[in-house]
């Protein structure tokens, strides 16, 4: 059997590199989010990840050697709406966010999970979308975290 390599931190995707191979260990939206979960990194090395914070899409987590070991988000199938305008993706995102939906923004467009509010907002709205199979960086959320401790309330 071979051994298990326990991570507890993981380095910000955009901190200074050294000169290695890098090794990807590929996971899903879902599995990033555990604190605790087992991955295998393509060349067959097995670790276990004990997080106290959910790790980012492109971090790396372990070198060996000459091998660098990094994580990677697996696609998944998102709905992509398309925005012309500042104003028409402020809607969208709005929208979306009111339903409490994760969404990310791109020049361009809006994605977001596909779900039944998802669509009938969609439909009743009459606003396009596509399907697309890519990694999906929804915005933190701690973009969301409010400081004043009385409750959260939508309106008046």
């Amino acid at each position: 059997m071979a051994e298990l390599t326990i991570i507890q931190h993981t380095t910000h995707p955009h901190a200074p590199r050294e000169h290695h191979a890098q090794v990807r260990l590929l996971a899903s939206r879902a599995t990033l989010a555990k604190r605790r979960w087992r991955g295998v990194a393509e060349d067959g090395r097995e670790f276990g990840f004990d997080l106290e914070e959910t790790p980012s899409h492109g971090a790396h987590f372990f070198v060996d050697g000459a091998k660098r070991y990094v994580l990677e988000q697996a696609p998944e199938e998102v709905l992509e709406i398309p925005v012309a305008t500042l104003e028409q993706a402020a809607r969208v995102a709005w929208s979306l966010g009111n339903l409490h939906f994760g969404v990310q923004v791109l020049a361009g467009a809006v994605r977001v999970m596909e779900d039944p509010a998802v669509l009938q907002l969609l439909s009743r709205e009459g606003i396009a979308f596509k399907r697309v199979n890519c990694v999906f960086l929804p915005l933190s959320a701690g973009a969301h975290h409010h400081h004043d401790p009385s409750p959260h309330h939508h309106g008046s």
